[in-house]
């Protein structure tokens, strides 16, 4: 083996390692962390009181009361620029507040149409869409994609959304225990149909267990024949039959308005008279109208309160259901 060369005192040898560096000390634990770290809010604590204290009398006041929610197809659809919110967020914050109503006590029985995905189903299979007096006409084809969307689709993702919360929602249609039976409004129309006569007994024997039941608005006649309902009419049809303390309309606007382009008329309380009013001056048009007529009609037949709200406002169901003020259009017999 080779020496290694004669180095002068202080020089170091090149072909011989350095001595490794001392280990550095181990660094101090982290303080452990103890419960999970809150969320800040803009709100401040007193006024998160206000709004608990404020809704206190009206959890009271509609402890064990059936209310009907017609959530529309529509909501689902936010116009560009306004209440930017995807489907599922939409959804998701709607199946929230039905089971917050249903955890303080209330018996939300939700009604849905779908008239948005059935026109884009029938565009996806090149279906022709038509049209009479608002209405969509509906041949043998068109009932069963109907039914495809409402109790296969539709239906299908409202109950999904509300059970993340708890075995809590139940899917039906009118065609189920004959809730709702129909007869052909028109021959032109085809199978669209009128409610004849609403049978809630399915209905009761699932708020009695608990249970938030899911209506699709498709009814049958004696013979079984399945027809596409009106979901606004529907909705006040069922109301009435289960003598619901409150009926609610989640639509895109923001209630009824005296001047139907100006948001800044906005009706606030009105009576079934005054709806009258409102579809003789033709103040009530498009699709308001069956939601007008089936207001005024519930209220007459004993519903307290018939409401008009903007489903694209986020817990708009809650805001005017919990707070002095509301959101929307209340109707009421007074």
């Amino acid at each position: 083996m080779t020496e290694p060369p004669f180095l002068p005192d202080g020089a170091t040898n090149p072909a011989v390692a350095a001595p490794p560096a001392p280990p550095a000390p181990p660094a101090a634990p982290a303080p452990p962390t103890i419960g999970t770290p809150r969320t800040r809010s803009t709100l401040p604590p007193g006024d998160k009181a206000s709004v608990l204290v404020e809704a206190l009398p009206y959890i009271r006041r509609f402890w064990g009361k059936v209310v009907v929610v017609k959530y529309g197809g529509n909501v689902l659809s936010p116009r560009p620029g306004e209440h930017e919110i995807d489907d599922a967020g939409a959804l998701a914050s709607f199946a929230a507040d039905i089971v917050l109503m249903r955890t303080v006590g209330m018996l939300p029985v939700v009604v849905h149409g779908g008239g948005p995905q059935i026109g884009a189903l029938m565009a996806r299979v090149g279906k022709e869409v038509e049209f009479q007096d608002g209405l969509r006409v509906t041949d043998a084809d068109t009932i069963d994609l109907v039914r495809m969307v409402l109790v296969g689709k539709v239906n299908r993702d409202i109950v999904g959304s509300i059970n993340v919360h708890g075995a809590l929602a139940v899917g039906l249609s009118g065609e189920d225990a004959n809730l709702i039976t129909a007869s052909a409004r028109s021959e032109a129309l085809g199978f669209v149909g009128d409610v004849d006569h609403v049978d809630p007994v399915i209905v009761h024997q699932l708020l009695a267990q608990g249970l938030i039941p899911v209506v699709a608005t498709i009814g049958a006649d004696q013979s079984g024949q399945a027809f596409n309902i009106n979901a606004d009419s529907a909705a006040g049809a069922l109301a009435a039959a289960l003598e619901a303390e409150k009926l609610v309309f989640l639509t895109d606007v923001s209630g009824l308005r005296s001047a139907p382009d100006d948001p800044s008329t906005l009706i606030h309380q009105a009576t079934p008279e005054d709806l009258d009013r409102l579809l003789a001056s033709g103040a009530a048009n498009g699709g308001m109208i069956p939601k007008v007529e089936a207001c005024a009609r519930a209220v007459r037949s004993g519903v307290g309160r018939a409401h008009i709200l903007d489903g694209r406002t986020p817990h708009a169901l809650l805001l005017e259901l919990f707070t002095d003020e509301g959101v929307g259009t209340m109707v009421g017999a007074r």
